[in-house]
């Protein structure tokens, strides 16, 4: 009985010793390459808990959150993309207004603890910051109809910060489908994409903004994954295989995803790590090992959903326990350059891309015959948002039809665009007329 306590207590400092570690070299490899994660929904919060008003919170000792100063210190975290999210009830309304109030936020946020967040618009950005040892404040739009259908509004989020747009939420754009129409809640009403909706790829190429797969269906996937000429992101997706929510990446997906090298940056929401309600730090893990077991190393990113979620797994409770997860991937043999491929020389490699084109310049004025030769050169290594500045930006609003709503006026659109609605409008007030004529007749 005396040896199996003793053995017991030498197996147990063992496994202490072996996880001490992990932790520490995980801390050393995070010290040496910045963790980027692709979505926090802090800026929400600021809406919910605050009305935006910040001068009534401080972010040093707020407890109500995921996300905090002291957290995002413990954590590690040094480049975070911070979600300008509004409902998809906003959408026909003020979506627009209310998601320039959270680009808004995150600016605010910076200036307002400049010693430890820093606004960031590049892949250069974030490096400085690393160096700084600030978190590097990057903007991502989450969801396609923040933007109102206006490739106007996208270019403005642009000049705002906003480095990507998720293209839809849970719910369908005029231009393309969300993820909610695998499950059968929503029905397809845009067969993938409108021609609007891949006229807005090509827009978002020209901008050098990355494209979020996060929430879209899965043909939206596979038109934008041929469609790109660069390379694309799910800010917040995990593996399909490890758990079947069609929020989640399939695997064939996975290997597109490879081949157009962008990355997948895995969600720590239960729903979406285990399918239930419940999860832990493990089975986080297990879709970092599936996603390299599937399409490699090279696509793997972290997408935690802080702040936008109601559960995280048991070991994720907050943005502080990064550490802990690479500290896991670490004990299941990932090698020092998996692990920072993951942490974030991937996003910074997809981000670099997504600022280069080829050089094949000469046809930009074919735009749209010209995209898709340029697609099967993509790989090349030139400035792709700085060689596309010779392409003028696409100006064709989409079809009035598409967008009409009692929410919308028709300035712009020339009379032929309208003559459908006009006449139906037309019908509607003749049909009203007799209504009303036939009821009068009747009271004599």
């Amino acid at each position: 009985m005396i040896w199996c306590v003793i053995l017991l207590n030498v197996l147990s400092g063992f496994i202490i010793c072996s996880a001490d570690i992990n932790k520490e070299k995980a801390l050393r490899l995070m010290r040496e390459t910045p963790l980027i994660d692709g979505h926090n929904d802090l800026p929400w919060q600021m809406r919910q808990l605050f009305n935006n008003e910040l001068e009534k919170m401080d972010l040093n000792t707020l407890e109500k959150t995921h996300t905090n100063i002291p957290k995002i210190k413990a954590g590690r975290l040094s480049a975070q993309f911070w979600a300008a999210y509004v409902p998809c009830e906003s959408q026909y309304k003020d979506a627009v207004m209310k998601t320039v109030e959270q680009i808004d936020v995150v600016h605010r946020l910076c200036h307002l603890y400049p010693n430890d967040l820093m606004f960031a618009t590049s892949s250069d950005d974030i490096l400085s910051a690393f160096k700084q040892n600030k978190t590097a404040s990057l903007i991502g739009v989450e969801g396609g109809h923040s933007i109102d259908s206006s490739l106007g509004t996208l270019r403005m989020f642009y000049n705002l910060g906003v480095r990507y747009l998720t293209l839809t939420h849970s719910c369908n754009t005029p231009w393309a489908d969300n993820w909610l129409v695998d499950t059968g809640k929503d029905t397809s009403e845009n067969n993938g994409l409108s021609d609007f909706g891949k006229e807005l790829i090509r827009e978002m190429n020209r901008l050098g903004m990355l494209i979020d797969l996060a929430h879209v269906s899965e043909k939206v996937m596979n038109l934008v994954l041929e469609l790109s000429i660069a390379p694309v992101i799910f800010s917040h997706s995990s593996a399909y295989e490890v758990c079947k929510s069609k929020r989640n990446v399939p695997d064939d997906v996975l290997k597109k995803v490879a081949l157009k090298k962008g990355i997948v940056m895995v969600n720590f929401y239960n729903d979406y790590v285990t399918c239930q309600k419940t999860a832990n730090l493990s089975n986080v893990a297990d879709h970092f090992d599936h996603i390299k077991k599937v399409a490699g190393h090279e696509i793997i990113g972290f997408g935690g959903d802080y702040d936008g979620v109601s559960r995280v797994p048991e070991g994720l409770e907050d943005v502080s326990k990064y550490p802990d997860l690479v500290a896991e991937l670490l004990r299941r043999g990932w090698t020092d350059t998996e692990v920072k491929a993951a942490l974030g020389d991937n996003l910074l490699r997809v981000f670099r891309e997504v600022e280069k084109v080829s050089m094949l310049t000469s046809c930009f004025s074919i735009t749209k015959h010209c995209h898709y030769f340029i697609h099967y050169f993509s790989l090349l290594i030139f400035e792709v948002r700085d060689s596309m500045t010779a392409i003028k930006p696409y100006e064709v609003p989409i079809p009035y039809a598409d967008v009409v709503n009692p929410c919308r006026t028709m300035y712009g659109y020339p009379p032929q665009d309208n003559a459908g609605s006009m006449i139906s409008l037309g019908l509607h007030l003749l049909l009203l007329t007799l209504l009303l004529h036939g009821t009068i007749l009747q009271l004599f």
